[in-house]
């Protein structure tokens, strides 16, 4: 998939350095603390795990760069999740803390947004996002998500509100 400044792929072997340095940065995982990774070993697991999506489904999360750049700077994508016993394709997105503030993360979940919505119209996209984080709540609002205030979730790490289309779209299953 490709944006105006981004190429967002599926990961391959070679990410696997990004993806622990990533989930080994205390400012990317403040949030969702049980999602950083200890070692190599466990961003592998995740690898293996990323990896498994796309052969299952044909689709996941994705590797985020610039199409100018072959610098990992991010992951964003969609996976198939259930929430409230509802099936949904969960929204995530991460990027290393020095892309902050560029809207690359806007960019990326905006555009995975519009391919679920486009591929898979019959499954919400959603985003689950812990209250305190309001970077990650401007990111889904800008991808074309609203706050479901009656739907809040509980994650590994504490409550998550739930972001999701909006009211009179054609997946309002919240």
């Amino acid at each position: 998939m490709v944006t105006a400044r981004l190429a967002l792929c599926r990961p391959v072997i070679g990410d696997i350095p990004a993806l622990l340095d990533l989930h080994r940065d205390p400012l990317a995982c403040a949030h969702n603390p049980s999602d950083a990774l200890a070692d190599r070993e466990a961003a592998i697991s995740r690898y293996i795990e990323w990896d498994r999506c796309w052969r299952v489904f044909g689709h996941g999360y994705r590797t985020v760069r610039f199409l100018d750049d072959p610098t990992v700077i991010g992951f964003c994508g969609l996976k198939p999740s259930r929430v409230a016993g509802v099936p949904v394709l969960n929204l995530f997105y991460r990027f290393f803390p020095a892309h902050w503030g560029r809207g690359a993360a806007s960019e990326a979940a905006a555009a995975s947004v519009r391919w679920g919505a486009e591929r898979m119209p019959r499954l919400p996209v959603v985003a689950r996002i812990r209250p305190a984080n309001t970077a990650s709540r401007r990111v889904a609002l800008r991808a074309g998500l609203v706050h479901v205030p009656h739907a809040r979730t509980s994650g590994p790490d504490g409550p998550e509100d739930l972001y999701a289309p909006p009211p009179g779209g054609p997946l309002t299953p919240f």
